[in-house]
């Protein structure tokens, strides 16, 4: 087990390596390659020479390839200074860059806005999780049931509507019309019942997408599972049925569904795009639309190594999960 999670540690940390090479690649090795000016893109088009030869001191995108690259690794590690222009502005550790149109780090920003992001993500996946898997195995053995179609039915127009659609709907009912939750975000910390009240609409707006899709996978997974020889052998030696569904034929449905959820949490906490910009939820997502509004790039880089990273470590904590949940995953 422990040189399991040390060779899966180790690969974490190469991947994330990769990772940072691949953002550096797009972010400014492509754009020097293709003819742009990757200074010039950092300040805007309105920028006149000056500006955009210190941008390009500051940033050393003078240097070598090899060299930028260096930099902008150990940067997020031990932090950077950008000096140029007769200026010096400094990017503590973890600096994911500096925004040269807002005079600011960008890790500060993001960290400001991750709790939002957080919460949006925790609460919208607890309620997917239990109505998605829930309705996923009552479907599957309630096959071919008015409550089967009827699920299913739900979970299509689920996946088929988008957020954006969902969101104004709700709003418009529960919020504009009966007053019932909240719109504007709250810190939990000032008050932790309007916190609550304000992300009970976005979280059941997130949550039916996902739960919609997690139900059909449920289904079609505990199907396939109740087939299975285990399965007759654990009915035919008396095993009550709640415990041939619980103990045995739910421990091989929840694999695939870790698997997905690895993935969608991890891309989650880069942030929910279309959910925080139709609830103006100020988390990593509405960051990232205004900072493609603006042309932001390192806003943006910054946002593109959290998501990245975030779904790395998802993915890690699913792998190490998968002995928990199914005995016959032997982790060596």
């Amino acid at each position: 087990m422990f040189a399991y999670i040390v060779r899966r540690l180790f690969a974490v940390i190469l991947m994330l390596l990769v990772v940072t090479l691949v953002t550096f690649v797009i972010f400014f090795a492509i754009p020097r390659l293709s003819g742009a000016d990757p200074a010039a893109m950092y300040v805007g088009k309105q920028a006149d020479a000056a500006t955009i030869e210190g941008i390009r001191q500051k940033l050393g995108l003078d240097e070598p390839i090899l060299m930028q690259y260096w930099h902008f690794v150990t940067g997020i590690v031990t932090g950077r200074d950008y000096t140029g222009g007769g200026t010096t502005d400094h990017c503590p550790a973890p600096c994911f860059g500096y925004s040269f149109k807002t005079e600011q780090a960008v890790w500060p920003v993001l960290l400001d806005r991750l709790p939002v992001t957080l919460s949006l993500a925790a609460g919208a996946c607890v309620l997917w999780l239990i109505g998605g898997v829930t309705t996923g195995v009552v479907s599957a053995l309630k096959r071919g049931t008015l409550w089967d179609r009827s699920a299913m039915t739900i979970a299509l127009s689920g996946v088929s509507l988008p957020i954006y659609f969902t969101g104004l709907i709700s709003l418009a009912v529960f919020h504009y019309w009966l007053g019932w939750f909240g719109a504007d975000y709250t810190n939990f910390a000032d008050d932790p019942a309007g916190w609550f009240s304000n992300l009970v609409l976005p979280w059941v707006t997130l949550a039916f997408l996902y739960a919609a899709m997690y139900a059909r996978l449920t289904r079609a997974t505990m199907l396939e599972v109740l087939g299975e020889d285990y399965i007759r052998t654990a009915r035919a030696k008396g095993l009550r049925e709640p415990v041939v569904i619980g103990k045995h034929a739910m421990r091989s449905t929840m694999t695939p569904v870790l698997t997905i959820l690895g993935m969608d949490l991890g891309a989650l906490i880069g942030g929910a795009i279309l959910t925080e910009t139709t609830f103006n939820l100020p988390g990593l997502g509405q960051a990232a639309v205004r900072a493609i509004s603006d042309r932001d790039l390192p806003l943006i880089l910054g946002v593109t190594l959290i998501t990245s990273a975030a779904v790395v470590l998802a993915n890690l904590v699913v792998d190490l999960m998968y002995a928990v949940i199914d005995p016959r995953v032997r982790l060596s």
